[in-house]
């Protein structure tokens, strides 16, 4: 069975990170993916995946909406999917219209993020486009709790419409290790610097203006700090010169997209996501994986804490009261190698929740799109 996974651009990260940590663990021998990515993409397909079966079709980006649902819904026609999964969150509509459109039985409507005040005009395009998500979808997706509530009505819930796939990650390929640490470090000049991290597109979402500000703080009182930053996107070049105004030029790492994201995280001393919103970070999770201390902003769901060594901090505290707390995160000597096994106990590993998803696609495609 073939499962057409719509994850809008593909930018080494995100959504596509989740849909491909779920991939590389399924039986390929009874469920196979097809990637629909934006023509306009940044990154080429990973050829592993390709390896393994995936196919990958080029359609128009979500700027050109008419374009897309006709190319989508010719696509969907030819390959005769059983299941369509969009995971564009309010921009589900036209992916589901098309899967419609060409006779998909079972079109699944996944949110994966959440809002937050602030955003302007993009938040406000946010709260118009919500409803129609729902539109066309007959079963639905979120990563988490929260998620859920922000995008779907209580009725749905209450009903059980809702299914709640957490964005797990492979403990396994996450795991801690002094010796991958070590040389990490070594590779990077940072034997005895303090570092901190943060993995994530460069997006307003991610809020790297504020994490400057937090580093600039950090770093008058620890001279010995440096800001690892993994990721790429339309905002770098104003965050480069944001570091540079700021004197951090030296001291701030402009990574760009890793695929050895292990090794980065066993470097790190603390991991720290002033995200103004995300439903259940991946990267958290990864983090938490390889016992890294978080420092997260409280509108990040509260249910991607599942070490003790997570603290939430409201972003209005301000850059000095975070900078302070970090330097209280990275203070304990920690063993890092208990992560891994917190990260299975609150069910995230990838190992357990791949089995949900083949199961409930099984379910699904032999149900033809009915639901209870």
């Amino acid at each position: 069975m073939r499962v057409a996974q719509v994850v809008g651009k593909l930018a080494a990260g995100g959504v596509e990170a989740v849909v491909n940590t779920y991939y590389r663990r399924l039986d390929h021998t009874r469920i196979q993916f097809d990637y629909f990515i934006d023509e306009d993409s940044p990154c080429e397909p990973p050829e592993k995946l390709i390896a393994l079966g995936a196919r990958y079709y080029r359609i128009p980006p979500t700027t050109r909406p008419i374009a897309r649902v006709l190319a989508l819904r010719r696509l969907f026609a030819q390959n005769c999917y059983p299941i369509v999964h969009a995971h564009m969150t309010t921009l589900n509509l036209p992916v589901l219209l098309a899967a419609r459109w060409a006779g998909v039985p079972v079109r699944i409507s996944h949110a994966h993020s959440t809002s937050a005040p602030g955003e302007g005009a993009r938040g406000l395009l946010k709260g118009l486009l919500r409803p129609t998500a729902r539109l066309f979808a007959t079963h639905f997706m979120a990563c988490g709790q929260a998620t859920a509530q922000w995008m779907f009505p209580r009725r749905l819930i209450d009903a059980g419409r809702v299914t709640i796939l957490p964005n797990a990650v492979d403990v396994g390929r996450f795991r801690f290790s002094e010796a991958v640490r070590t040389q990490a470090r070594a590779r990077l000049g940072l034997q005895s610097s303090l570092v901190v991290g943060h993995v994530g597109r460069f997006m307003r979402q991610k809020n790297h203006a504020f994490l400057l500000e937090i580093f600039a703080a950090l770093h008058a009182r620890r001279p010995d700090a440096v800001l690892l930053l993994v990721g790429d996107g339309e905002l770098r070049a104003g965050v480069e010169a944001q570091a540079a105004a700021l004197g951090l030029t030296d001291c701030v790492r402009f990574l760009g997209i890793r695929h050895d994201l292990q090794r980065l995280y066993c470097a790190m001393d603390v991991f720290v996501l002033p995200s103004f919103y995300e439903g259940l970070p991946v990267v958290g999770v990864e983090a938490q994986a390889c016992g890294l201390p978080c420092l997260v902003s409280d509108a990040v769901d509260a249910h991607t804490a599942v070490c003790d060594a997570v603290r939430f901090l409201p972003l209005r505290a301000g850059a000095q009261s975070w900078a302070r707390a970090v330097e209280a995160l990275a203070a304990p000597v920690r063993a890092r190698q208990s992560g891994a096994q917190a990260v299975r106990r609150a069910g995230l590993d990838i190992g357990d929740t791949v089995q949900q998803l083949s199961g409930l696609y099984e379910a699904l495609a032999a149900g033809g799109g009915r639901h209870d």
